[in-house]
């Protein structure tokens, strides 16, 4: 299938407003022609550093701001994150990532621990993702050193919402930040939160702007609002699986070989609608009790409902060709 980064507004506006039944319909089957159907990739998210972040992200229980009752930690030490890189492997997950409230990394001790965290962590066969802020060129590149395999910086919406959202950094910095990490030939992972108090056209406006890049990202996380108490959108109303289903559905057709990730919200969501969202698209999750901050899944539950759909765990490294080297290890670790 033909990958198209020229999509108009026009053209993705027309997706995501289909009939909701036929959006989902069309992109299960592209899904079907692109993906491998019933495989979904199993990943795990570590706050690594926990709170005290400076930036005013509306949504964020860790700004500082905000008293949202999130206790602010410094780096765990690195057994406990190789121990819970470990633990998740055990579990199922292919994909670790480790996140840290920071607002931009900085060269200092603190982030060559986080570079001695993912060189550990790659050790163990599993593809790293990382999410620390904004970065430059110089710091992307050591990531792809240490062995990095993804790095997650989220657009949260639309250009012309975003102000409504965040101050302290602007849309522009958050592109660059991407073109790093791209650059660096680091798997880019950035998708948007749904429920900010944003329209339709927001929303359409947003996955336009990741459709258009010069490649598209590898992953992309839908992430509907967890509100909580303290932040300026505690009050925000539930996100519904129809709107996760225009965005999961719109995704997969934009993007047919991106991984499209069921990501926060999923806690609140039943079996049956998240069977829809795997139906329109959605191959990807996140598995474990909490993101970050917030609850999710557990590992157990996640098994059951892998169990009852049919739905098989993605390995590592799948996109990889056989017998060429991906971060200083063979691609063939549990491919």
């Amino acid at each position: 299938m033909l990958l198209r980064t020229d999509w108009t507004l026009d053209e993705v506006k027309a997706i995501y407003n289909l009939p909701v039944l036929e959006l989902v319909t069309q992109a299960a089957a592209i899904h079907a022609q692109t993906q491998a159907t019933g495989e979904v990739q199993v990943c795990t998210l570590l706050s690594v550093k926990t709170g005290g972040c400076p930036e005013d992200c509306a949504y964020c229980p860790q700004a500082a701001r905000y008293h949202t009752g999130v206790q602010a930690h410094k780096l765990l030490p690195d057994a406990e994150v190789l121990a819970s890189a470990q633990r998740a492997k055990d579990a199922g997950s292919t994909r670790f990532c480790m996140g840290a409230a920071w607002r931009e990394i900085r060269d200092n001790r603190d982030f060559d621990r986080v570079l001695g965290m993912v060189e550990q962590v790659n050790g163990l066969g599993l593809e790293v993702c990382c999410t620390l802020g904004m970065l430059n060129e110089y710091q992307a590149e050591r990531l792809k050193q240490a062995g990095l395999y993804a790095y997650n910086h989220n657009l949260d919406t639309s250009a012309e919402h975003y102000a409504e959202i965040i101050t302290t950094r602007t849309y522009d910095d958050r592109l660059n930040t991407l073109e790093h990490v791209r650059k660096a030939g680091i798997s880019v992972c950035s998708g948007g939160i749904i429920g900010l108090g944003e329209t339709d056209e927001d929303r359409v406006a947003m996955l336009h702007t990741l459709a258009t890049l010069p490649a598209h990202p590898e992953s992309v996380p839908v992430n509907a609002l967890v509100p909580v108490e303290g932040t300026p959108l505690a009050d925000q109303p539930r996100v519904s699986v129809w709107e996760m289903l225009r965005m999961i559905g719109t995704a997969r057709i934009l993007m047919p070989h991106t991984m499209v990730r069921l990501s926060a919200g999923r806690q609140e969501m039943p079996v049956t609608e998240q069977a829809l969202c795997f139906l329109a698209g959605a191959n990807s999750i996140f598995s474990g009790e909490k993101l970050l901050t917030t609850p999710n899944p557990d590992f157990d539950a996640d098994k059951q409902m892998f169990a009852l759909l049919g739905l098989t765990p993605r390995k590592s490294f799948k996109d990889v060709p056989e017998g060429a080297t991906v971060l200083g290890k063979a691609a063939t670790v549990e491919a």
